[in-house]
């Protein structure tokens, strides 16, 4: 997994590269300085998104943790590291998951239970990016754009067995008593028991419908919500569009993230995505490649202190057992 992410980072750079050396750089400097500091309010907007990963992930965690030992603000704070993780650092998409679990274990939660909320919100994601993308591709059909765009309906369509087969999996087929050999070294655990602990964990969160709803409608209305960054910057940079055109390039590139989560960070992939569908609102691809700039500049500012808070606390909990 480590060989394969490295591999396909340096494959999305190469990627990046390529667009950025047929891309007018002084244009992107230029649309930057135009839009200015303004830039720096979609920091503390990213709390939003924050805040409804954290209210649906903490409802799921909810009937493993009676006492409330993980407070919604310790929550958060583990959800801002997750991200950061995910963005900035070079792992695939898991990784900030597999540090999840071990942030909510200092609060005396077993392994098991908080694994399984975690597998459930991953593919409460998948479901969410899923329908956002169904979105995102009906506004792409409704611009008339007079360009064929229908190889996006096909892939949309055959990926939609990914979701719902692993709901179903999940849910009816025991697919860690199945598989514990490959999949237990993924979550942290061993044993046929503890395979066996994670798949009744997993029917329970799956069995429980209204939470479900709760964080799945969260973390739908969350990855809406990123569109505004695109509408934000656009509108600085001289060129704005409409709401829903905004959500049709933030879902679609979602989607491409998604699809291709191998590679660290979606580096050159979300730029890619950007240009592609940008084009079709008559955004060149200078301006594409300043959007995903802004975004970038974003996920550093937002992931750089939770990860340096993490690293601070992990250096206090080794001094602390080191006194020992």
């Amino acid at each position: 997994m480590k060989a394969a992410a490295y591999i396909a980072g340096l494959l999305g750079l190469a990627l990046l590269t390529l667009l950025v050396v047929h891309a007018n750089v002084p244009a992107i400097l230029r649309t930057w300085r135009m839009a200015g500091a303004p830039l720096l309010w979609l920091v503390p907007y990213r709390l939003i998104f924050f805040v409804l990963y954290a209210i649906g992930w903490r409802a799921m965690l909810a009937p493993f943790d009676p006492e409330g030992r993980a407070r919604f603000g310790y929550v958060l704070w583990v959800t801002a590291v997750r991200e950061g993780v995910d963005r900035l650092l070079p792992v695939a998409s898991l990784g900030g998951s597999l540090v999840g679990v071990r942030l909510i274990r200092w609060r005396g939660l077993g392994t098991v239970p908080v694994s399984a909320t975690i597998i459930v919100e991953i593919l409460l994601t998948l479901m969410a990016v899923y329908l956002l993308g169904a979105l995102a591709t009906m506004i792409l059909l409704a611009l008339g754009t007079g360009a064929s765009h229908w190889h996006v309906v096909a892939v949309l369509a055959l990926s939609l067995p990914i979701p719902v087969g692993s709901l179903l999996l999940l849910r009816y087929g025991s697919v860690f008593q199945r598989m514990q050999h490959l999949l237990s070294p993924l979550v942290g655990l061993t044993g046929a028991q503890a395979a066996t602990s994670l798949d009744a964990d997993l029917r329970a969160c799956l069995g429980r419908t209204r939470t479900l709803l709760l964080a799945g409608a969260l973390q739908l209305v969350a990855l809406i919500s990123a569109a505004l960054e695109i509408w934000w910057a656009l509108r600085l940079f001289d060129h704005p569009i409409s709401g829903p055109a905004a959500v049709m390039l933030e879902g679609l590139a979602q989607a491409v993230r998604h699809l291709a989560f191998i590679v660290p960070a979606g580096l050159g992939v979300q730029e890619a995505a950007l240009v592609l569908f940008g084009h079709a609102l008559g955004i060149s691809t200078e301006l594409a490649l300043a959007v995903s700039a802004v975004k970038r500049m974003r996920e550093v500012l937002c992931g750089l202190p939770p990860l340096l808070s993490w690293q601070w606390v992990e250096a206090r909990r080794l001094r602390a057992a080191g006194a020992r």
